[in-house]
């Protein structure tokens, strides 16, 4: 019971990885706000976690798109009418977008993918801070994935967000350090979700034939469970990793589980970060001054 007496919000919470991580908030003892665009999903989902409810705990549902700013507008004023402070913001809700050549896709729809994967996460996050702030505590965890640390030609709207997401997580971080707000990103490894089946539905044409191939064999393998992104969350929005902010995770490969014990290094380095690898880095010394 790791979460209890705690409260959070969950986009993208009715399938998949958000799903996991609604699961494993409840069975820790937490309140949660989930929200997802499908009204059917979304209702299921509540259906399926109220018998898991600890004592006290509640789940509220709202429906919403965290890419529209009248949507996390009424999310929040959901939470603030239905609880009395909030703890946790798991932003989870993402899309790959279009796949395929940068000059083939559709550019509108590339657009898109940035709002929902980019611009959405900060909306939210911007609406959360104002609650984080007044109580002088809070927990951010933001959902990345692979497109933050490697290339992924012909998944570019993906990849660019993820990026994207990686330095708001770091640079947010810094800007809440004082209010002792913990920001942080993680990578839960590669899942076979719906996602996944939309990529491998793309097509080894559009994504390329040696990703194709990889997540191919990812996915008769099974991928990454879920629970260990999930895992990790829990512990990101527990007391457990108070102080641990501005990191990058990989759920399934850093071991996390025993950073508190090395707080004070881990918050001096840049380890688990994301910096430019330099020419010296790679023992070139041609390259730089």
């Amino acid at each position: 019971m790791k979460l209890q007496g705690r409260t959070a919000v969950i986009t993208g919470a009715s399938q998949g990885l958000g799903a996991e991580i609604a699961r494993q908030y409840v069975v820790n003892g937490a309140s949660v706000v989930l929200c997802a665009r499908s009204a059917d999903k979304l209702a299921a989902q509540q259906q399926a976690l109220e018998p898991l409810l600890a004592t006290g705990a509640r789940i509220v549902a709202v429906v919403g798109d965290v890419g529209e700013r009248a949507d996390v507008d009424a999310l929040f004023a959901t939470v603030r009418s239905e609880f009395p402070r909030l703890d946790i913001l798991v932003n989870n809700a993402g899309i790959y977008g279009p796949m395929g050549n940068i000059e083939d896709i559709d550019l509108d729809e590339w657009v898109d993918a940035i709002r929902i994967n980019l611009l959405g996460l900060v909306y939210v996050s911007r609406a959360a801070m104002p609650m984080f702030r007044a109580q002088r505590y809070g927990k951010i965890v933001n959902i990345s994935g692979g497109g933050a640390a490697n290339p992924m030609p012909a998944i570019t709207a993906y990849a660019a967000s993820k990026a994207g997401v990686v330095r708001f997580t770091e640079s947010l971080a810094l800007e809440c350090k004082d209010d002792h707000i913990d920001v942080n990103a993680i990578a839960p490894g590669a899942l076979v979700t719906r996602m996944m089946e939309q990529l491998l539905e793309a097509g080894p044409e559009k994504v390329g034939h040696q990703f194709y191939d990889r997540m191919k064999k990812i996915a008769g393998e099974g991928g990454t469970p879920l629970d260990v992104g999930a895992a990790l969350c829990v512990f990101l929005g527990s007391a457990d990793s108070d102080g641990i902010t501005g990191k990058l995770i990989a759920a399934q490969w850093d071991r996390w589980e025993d950073w508190p014990k090395h707080l004070d290094e881990l918050n001096s380095s840049d380890a688990y970060t994301l910096r430019r690898i330099t020419g010296r880095d790679r023992k070139m010394e041609w390259g730089d001054k």
